[in-house]
């Protein structure tokens, strides 16, 4: 193992001038998501030096004041001058765009860090940053404000332990907001541990009135992330199946365990970074599975010779896997730069798994029968769904299917410039009917509860009217069979009443969009429309409003005196002038865009709220019922 680790090993690209004007650039935006990115490039360095083996511990805190501070017992950042910036080694790393140890030059083999622009970038959009290196036996300290140097690296301690410390105050001038969410970094911070084996890291917040400390620290990694993600699930075999094997410079990990859910869930990471693309190594892993498991059914007569194989979406019903490669300079590629390109992967994956679990299932073979049965349960339900589907798929004009009688088409015929709403409920339907925009806006009523479908097989699903009517409607068909080109609409809008029921019926109706068609969420065609909460009337003036705090801003503005408040329990109760004016007019309404920041998290979300098991969902509101500021009873 190389322990050297100074001043050689770091290579200077380029300077820290366009990070303050751009900084979308380097950090993809300076919403929350850029915010907390921050906070992953520091904890990425530490955990970089985990992998080397040289730190066990890390630990993050929001500070009082807002501010973070990540501290890591590594090998601790190089101070020596730097032979090319003639500075300080740690004030180069600090100043310097793409000066760091990932960048050739052997101080680390594999790393992390998606955009790897590094600590640099960090210093340069915080208002003020403070560096504690402790190393050789001394304690360096230097300070900054927006990326420049404050002050000399000075020698202020002595120390007998060795790491960094970086606290850090991002520029409110950059950023929307600059408040840290605890969940947010806790959802993060409990992936990497999990990810990384043996690691501690404590997260704690020390804000007044929203103070906790969590400690994530897994020796069991990948079996016990599968157990976690399995916790709002039952799985139908105890034993999980873990791999773990080392390929020259490469490392596969992964483990896997089958519920008795309908949805597949696989997770891939490359270094740590969530390749929610995919990739050459989901690659490698599903067509090693279908080989796999298909060979030990034929070969031990579960399936005879002369019936069909199972195919891959057959074997991954049910399935939640978790795939992890680290591997020397990875090549992200894809939209958002989350899959995976290095095309050996795929081989040295799929071999790996082959050989593992051809040896698992064989020293297995109660629980290889009871995936085998899985796999054949989901084989004949995909059979009996393709019949079914074809009876909602969306035929062409010369074509008998018909769309559904409830729905109001517009006239529009270019998807880009078309918008449907889904509309709760036949007296809100018919005032959305009567008051939108015939020319781009469809309306499809939807009559009560649709079918929950975390909890039901896509042959059941297709029996469901109302989601066929939707499925009709959109065009696009479902689950294996979707095709986002083919969608009608480029708005898809879920609206629902204020209260209770219209969230249960909205979280319903994201649920089976999440898990069938999520290619809508993910290229932003779904919205959820904001109804007004109140309507106020003073001297024959009237005025809508959308929360309790721009409630109390407009009474506090036009007086409580001699004002008439109506509190709206539901869209039936407005005439079809107010819904247009308030909900549907594109040039007054407020909609909110539904994206996926973590498919992770949203995986787990909608498994808990929506799922079989009653203990986590009590544990969920539990904790959140503090947050609840309106209840309807």
């Amino acid at each position: 193992m190389n322990k050297e680790y100074g001043a050689s090993q770091i290579q200077v690209l380029e300077g820290l001038e366009p990070v303050r004007k751009r900084p979308g650039m380097y950090i993809g935006s300076t919403g929350p998501r850029g915010l907390h990115h921050l906070v992953y490039e520091i904890v990425d360095n530490s955990i970089d030096e985990a992998l080397q083996g040289y730190c066990s511990e890390i630990y993050v805190s929001i500070n009082e004041d807002g501010s973070i501070t990540v501290k890591d017992n590594g090998r601790g950042i190089p101070v020596e001058v730097h032979p090319q910036t003639k500075k300080s080694t740690l004030e180069t790393v600090l100043t310097v765009l793409h000066a760091g140890g990932k960048f050739g030059g052997g101080g680390y083999k594999v790393s992390g860090g998606l955009h790897g622009v590094g600590v640099s970038v960090v210093n340069a959009l915080s208002t003020w940053l403070v560096a504690e290196v402790s190393r050789d036996n001394k304690l360096y300290r230097q300070t900054y404000e927006k990326g420049v140097p404050t002050s000399n690296l000075d020698i202020v301690g002595e120390s007998k332990i060795t790491g960094t410390t970086i606290s850090f105050m991002p520029d409110e001038t950059i950023f929307d907001e600059v408040e840290f969410k605890y969940e947010t970094l806790e959802h993060r911070l409990r992936e990497l541990a999990f990810l990384n084996k043996g690691i501690k890291i404590v997260l704690e917040d020390k804000r007044y009135e929203k103070q906790r400390k969590k400690e994530f620290y897994y020796l069991g990694g990948l079996i016990e992330y599968v157990k976690y993600l399995n916790k709002s699930r039952t799985g139908i075999h105890d034993d999980i199946v873990y791999i773990d094997k080392k390929v020259n410079d490469f490392s596969v990990e992964l483990a896997m365990q089958y519920t008795d859910g309908y949805t597949e869930n696989i997770y891939s990471f490359a270094n740590n970074i969530n390749t929610h693309e995919g990739g050459s190594h989901l690659s490698g892993f599903k067509s090693a599975i279908t080989k796999t498991i298909n060979d030990y059914a034929k070969r031990n007569k579960i399936i005879k010779e002369n019936e069909p194989n199972l195919l891959g979406e057959d074997i991954r019903e049910g399935l939640t896997a978790v795939v992890s490669v680290k591997l020397p300079e990875p090549q992200f590629e894809g939209q958002t730069k989350t899959k995976l390109g290095n095309t050996e992967m795929r081989g040295i994956v799929d071999s790996v798994t082959v050989e593992e679990l051809g040896a698992f299932l064989e020293e297995n073979p109660t629980t290889a029968r009871i995936i085998v049965e899985k796999g054949l349960k989901a084989q004949r339900a995909r059979e009996a769904a393709k019949r079914a589907r074809e009876l909602t798929r969306r035929k062409s004009v010369l074509e008998s299917t018909s769309l559904p009688g409830k729905l109001a088409d517009c006239a529009e015929k270019d998807p880009s410039k078309s918008e449907i709403f889904l509309v709760e409920g036949d007296s809100a339907g018919g005032s959305a009917k009567q008051g939108r925009d015939r020319h781009s806006q469809a309306i499809l009523p939807l009559k009560g509860k649709i079918l929950n479908v975390e909890k039901s097989r896509l042959d059941k699903i297709l029996s469901s009217d109302e989601i066929k009517n939707m499925i009709t409607a959109f065009g696009c068909g479902i689950g294996n069979d979707f095709d986002l080109d083919k969608a009608r609409y480029h708005k898809i809008v879920i609206m629902t009443d204020a209260d209770v029921d219209g969230a249960h019926i909205r979280t319903l109706l994201l649920t089976l969009l999440f898990r069938y068609m999520r290619p809508l969420i993910e290229n932003g065609y779904v919205y959820v429309a904001q109804p007004p909460l109140y309507k106020i009337k003073k001297h024959k003036k009237e005025y809508y409003v959308y929360s309790d705090k721009e409630l109390n801003r407009l009474l506090e503005e036009i007086g409580r005196a001699g004002v008439e408040l109506q509190r709206y329990k539901g869209l039936g109760e407005m005439n079809a002038e107010q819904l247009w004016e308030t909900t549907m007019n594109p040039e007054t309404r407020t909609l909110l865009q539904v994206s996926i920041e973590d498919a992770t998290l949203a995986d787990e979300v909608f498994s808990m709220l929506m799922g079989d098991k009653v203990g986590p969902r009590k544990e969920f509101i539990e904790t959140n019922a503090k947050y609840v500021k309106n209840l309807d009873i």
